[in-house]
């Protein structure tokens, strides 16, 4: 059975390939979503291609609703958004996929049903269907090439919904088996930076040298460093010196 958690309906509408029903159906999955509504495919159903396409989704087509028209699809909903890459002539409220799926979750957490058509390939939903729903759902698409793939478009409603419900990290940084360096590392770093370069002479001339010290130590400050780091450019270091050392011996 499809998971008990609030979620909106998606309702594919006389779908026409069996692998855009199953590539529906993997994006969704993707999502954490599982109510699928398929109302009169046009290749019948269950559909084999539907299923080859769906890898490791195929368990939302054994469980998705089959409707012989829209109405019956929408029978039970109390709010419905449909999906359009063209301008209708209806008088709608017209939502982005963000919108619109924070809407839902507003909706649903007042205790109503939601459900998002999604038209047929080749031309979209019709404005019979769309006159049905409450809302219009609209994406920023490049206007000389328009037309979303029917999983595309599922993909992109599917992964808004999920933003809604999770706290979505917007930039992570793994790093790895080490850990952050403390300011005590990091400054004993630069020291021993700044007093090796002192010796080879790099701070010159001497009036100048306050000054380049300053930026040398505003650059270690804008650097994210590791323990594994600082380790690492203690030992560049202390070869390089090594390496001098047998050089004058």
């Amino acid at each position: 059975m499809p998971s008990d958690r609030p979620q909106p309906d998606f309702v594919l509408v006389r779908p026409q390939m069996g692998e855009n029903i199953g590539g529906a159906a993997r994006a969704m999955w993707n999502f954490g979503l599982d109510r699928m509504r398929i109302v009169a495919p046009r290749d019948g159903w269950p559909n084999p291609k539907a299923v080859a396409m769906a890898s490791g989704a195929g368990r939302l087509l054994d469980e998705a609703q089959l409707a012989q028209d829209l109405p019956e699809a929408l029978a039970d909903c109390t709010y419905v958004f449909a999906t359009t890459a063209r301008p209708r002539e209806l008088t709608k409220p017209v939502f982005s996929p963000e919108g619109a799926m924070k809407k839902a979750a507003e909706l649903m957490a007042q205790g109503e049903k939601v459900a998002v058509l999604f038209g047929p390939e080749r031309a979209g939903l019709e404005n019979d269907d769309i006159a049905k729903a409450n809302a219009i759902i609209t994406v920023p698409v490049n206007p000389e090439f328009a037309s979303l793939n029917l999983a595309q478009c599922v993909l992109l409603t599917a992964y808004e919904w999920r933003r809604q419900q999770e706290q979505v990290a917007h930039e992570t940084f793994e790093i790895g088996k080490s850990e952050w360096a403390t300011n005590q590392e990091v400054e004993a770093l630069v020291n021993h930076y700044e007093e090796r370069l002192t010796e080879a002479g790099y701070f010159f001339p001497p009036e100048k040298a306050p000054g380049m010290k300053t930026v040398f130590r505003n650059l270690w400050s804008r650097m994210q460093l590791t323990r594994a780091d600082v380790q690492m450019l203690h030992g560049v270091m202390r070869q390089m010196v090594r390496w001098k050392q047998r050089e004058e011996d």
